[in-house]
């Protein structure tokens, strides 16, 4: 089956990099919360957060982890430094920039360093810390979404080189929005998983 972009592609690409704006913004509101928070923390260990709800579900029980300061700082001062390059990059996507291959691919490659270190953080505060920090959640959400977007202009622009008849293929996939359905899915299995682990903590009296 032949896939046509030459009317659909900017449509999908407008709502694409819609999408990655949303996103970025609140993984950088998101981010901007955490920093303040560890800035509290740091003046004060024994300060209390508005999202410490109780021993489990506790922003600052997270961010006094040694997972949540990786590099010596808090984590996230990097969704300081790295979300106002995604919501430019997604500012001039709008504007119809046409991006060289090379730049996509490298953008997609440092996004998914992020995004693997989201997975890392949140399977710590899983299994390690055995806390939840709600605003690392929106951050882990956000960050999928925003890799969906890239991974997705990545494909359409073919950045991978694959061969006409995979292409076509790979479009077809994108154009019927089964890629939408892969997030949602992951989007699912997270949302689930933290019902299933924390739920119970978020009832009063818990």
């Amino acid at each position: 089956m032949s896939v046509d972009l030459s009317i659909k592609e900017p449509v999908s690409y407008r709502k694409t990099y819609i999408t990655m704006l949303v996103s970025s913004i609140l993984s950088l509101a998101a981010s901007l919360v955490l920093s303040v928070d560890s800035i509290m923390l740091a003046k004060n260990a024994g300060s209390k957060l508005f999202c410490d709800i109780n021993a489990v579900v506790s922003c600052g029980k997270v961010a006094l982890s040694w997972q949540s300061n990786l590099l010596g700082f808090p984590n996230a001062f990097l969704g300081l430094i790295c979300e106002p390059v995604v919501i430019t990059l997604a500012m001039a996507g709008l504007g119809r920039t046409k991006f060289p291959k090379w730049f996509l691919k490298t953008a997609l490659s440092v996004y998914f360093i992020g995004l693997s270190f989201a997975f890392w953080l949140l399977s710590q505060s899983f299994f390690v810390i055995k806390a939840f920090c709600p605003w690392c959640l929106v951050v882990t959400i956000s960050t999928v979404t925003v890799f969906s977007t890239m991974l997705r202009v990545n494909l359409y622009e073919n950045t991978f080189n694959m061969s006409p008849e995979r292409y076509e293929k790979v479009a077809a996939f994108l154009h019927k929005g089964w890629d939408y359905v892969v997030v949602t899915a992951v989007y699912s299995i997270l949302v689930l998983a933290i019902l299933f682990k924390y739920g119970k903590y978020f009832l009063p009296g818990s």
